[in-house]
């Protein structure tokens, strides 16, 4: 299958690159801030879409679903950009951000290949009303349609699909871009 090659090298790829961003990394405090404020944005965004999606049980249309296809890798882009920031430096910034647009288009078209396959018209049709990536408010009908599938926020779905190990794996990993910072203060590297 085309994109194939995406779900062996997104994970595969993101160690390495990691330990690039954090050599490259020149942080402050006040970037770590700034950056984890947004890198929050990003969290709640995907923990709105988690809340609401049910994988493999149903197309979700509504939530942050009649928005954009891809609200949980648009939350991803926030993270992103959080990171970026938080690094402190145009190479670190330079090395996540190539990350996500070498990746994360790939992983859009694979998936929305697989729902295509799977849900076929009724996708087709939503993907008619409903941008992409970039988030776009639904008017009045197509709000009344894509909620037709009666999907809302669960904490339960939330939990069922793991979406706190986001929140877990940002705060770890800005105490790495902190941790990053403490010693290129105290010992110039």
């Amino acid at each position: 299958m085309a994109g194939g090659w995406v779900t062996r090298w997104r994970v595969r790829a993101g160690y390495p690159l990691a330990i690039v961003y954090i050599f490259l990394a020149t942080p402050s405090a006040m970037l770590i801030a700034a950056g984890g404020a947004i890198a929050v944005i990003g969290l709640v965004i995907r923990a709105a879409a988690a809340g609401n999606l049910r994988k493999l049980e149903t197309l979700t249309t509504s939530g942050t679903y009649s928005w954009t296809r891809n609200p949980l890798y648009f939350g991803s882009s926030f993270l992103v950009a959080g990171f970026a920031v938080a690094g402190g430096s145009v190479w670190s910034a330079l090395v996540i951000i190539a990350y996500f647009l070498i990746f994360y288009p790939a992983v859009m078209r694979k998936e929305e290949a697989e729902l295509r396959a799977r849900y076929g018209a009724a996708f087709d049709a939503y993907a008619a009303r409903v941008p992409l990536f970039f988030p776009r408010p639904p008017n009045r009908i197509e709000r009344t349609s894509l909620d037709a599938n009666g999907g809302s926020f669960s904490w339960r779905q939330y939990r069922r699909n793991r979406e706190y190990q986001a929140g877990l794996g940002t705060v770890g990993a800005l105490a790495l871009v902190w941790l990053r910072m403490y010693v290129r203060q105290r010992f110039g590297r």
